[in-house]
């Protein structure tokens, strides 16, 4: 008995000796901390030898003001989540992440593991891999199945004259309008409205060129983008303020969303959500029937700090993590989004939550989902974009192309 306590005495000093702890920040949502704190306490369990503590991302303007405000103080975590693909530029460009690639033949099995050997070249930056994205958020519209059939549609609109034609018939340009085209007037709302539609428009071209560091959006399709969203504003089928909850009060027939809004909508307003359907974001009437129709990617993902002492370590859950499977189905039963890997409607692990008409419509998506430009100034032009272009077609100010004009300029300016 004495030589067995001695034993657990010694494996108890040997353990306190070694053991190393990780601090990992999660992002402010109560879905994904519950998650973490799950799959932590199962590793910590597991491996006494590398503790890892879960903590929130500190509550600031936003969480990269807060992961910036901690890189500058000397207090980043070892790794952290939340961080999407143009703040991962942003963090790349100063040396504050550290590339995930460097573990050579490891990282790679873990992306096969996975199945997201396309999905990850989205988020390369100079070459190298410093982001493994957790969770893609495929933008979808939503519009009211019931509101449409009176009208005498079977079908969504898919062009801009679709929903032209549907405009006609439903928009009074004063009560009744037929959808919300521009999302805000926030910087990130650029995601949710011209983006997504360039994404659609041009079959998933980015919207910036990264390394020639310019815009892309001026071309033809950007033309077309900017001559929908004029006319929309212009034949008041659309409107700067449309009230509150309007798709679900019949304000208007369609809105893009992604899958967060799902159970809100369920429990908030259960007899509208039996009659919605789904649709891709618009496209120009000239756009191939054959051809799919690219979305924005509402995507984020871990990243290691260079500062980390415990680099190896950090990859090492990491690894554990992503490579089971089951930890993604745990997070779809927690979070509802639709993990990063290309097999979610072919992998049997995830049928049972196929029978979920809004989840299996996102899961669809998720090859067809581009995440943002990774480029270091996404807020300065993002918030140009809103200034130099979304106002202006909003309030009419000017000719479209012309505004178009000017802010790819402006744009172009800021980029270099």
């Amino acid at each position: 008995m004495r030589k067995v306590l001695i034993g657990l005495i010694l494996g108890l000093i040997v353990t306190l000796t070694w053991a190393v702890e990780l601090v990992f920040w999660t992002a402010p949502n109560p879905l994904q901390e519950e998650f973490w704190k799950t799959i932590v306490a199962q590793w910590n369990k597991a491996r006494p030898d590398i503790q890892i503590k879960v903590q929130t991302i500190p509550a600031a303007g936003s969480s990269e003001e807060a992961i910036l405000t901690a890189i500058a103080a000397g207090n980043a975590p070892d790794f952290s989540e939340n961080i999407f693909s143009g703040f991962a530029a942003q963090l790349a460009d100063i040396g504050a992440i550290y590339p995930l690639d460097t573990f050579g033949a490891d990282f790679q099995k873990l992306i096969e593991t996975r199945k997201m050997k396309n999905i990850i070249e989205g988020w390369k930056i100079k070459g190298k891999y410093y982001v493994f994205p957790i969770y893609s958020n495929p933008m979808l519209f939503w519009w009211r199945g019931d509101l449409l059939k009176k009208l005498g549609y079977n079908n969504p609109p898919r062009t801009y004259n679709d929903i032209y034609e549907v405009s006609k018939k439903f928009a009074d340009g004063k009560t009744k309008f037929t959808m919300q085209v521009v999302v805000g007037r926030n910087w990130w709302d650029r995601w949710f409205d011209f983006i997504t539609y360039y994404y659609a428009a041009s079959g998933g071209k980015p919207y910036i060129d990264v390394a020639k560091r310019k815009v892309n959006f001026g071309d033809d399709t950007g033309k077309q983008i900017v001559q929908f969203i004029y006319t929309m504003f212009e034949k008041k089928y659309t409107a700067v303020e449309l009230g509150d909850n309007p798709f679900y009060k019949g304000v208007i027939l369609g809105k893009i969303t992604g899958p967060w809004e799902v159970n809100w909508a369920k429990e908030t307003f259960p007899k509208v959500v039996p009659e919605i359907w789904f649709s891709a974001p618009p496209v120009p009437d000239n756009y191939p029937k054959d051809k799919p129709i690219y979305t924005f990617a509402d995507s984020k993902g871990l990243v290691i700090y260079s500062t980390s002492k415990y680099k190896k370590e950090a990859f090492e859950f990491i690894s554990w993590v992503f490579s089971n499977a089951q930890n993604d189905a745990l997070w779809i039963e927690k979070t509802k989004m639709p993990p990063a890997r290309e097999d979610l409607t072919t992998n049997p692990l995830f049928a049972k939550y196929m029978d979920d008409k809004f989840f299996k419509a996102y899961c669809e998506f998720v090859p067809y989902a581009v995440p943002p430009a990774l480029i270091d100034k996404t807020i300065d032009i993002q918030q140009a974009m809103t200034t130099q272009l979304i106002e202006p077609l909003m309030y009419l100010k000017g000719k479209p192309l012309d505004i178009l004009d000017k802010a790819v300029k402006e744009i172009n300016k800021l980029l270099f």
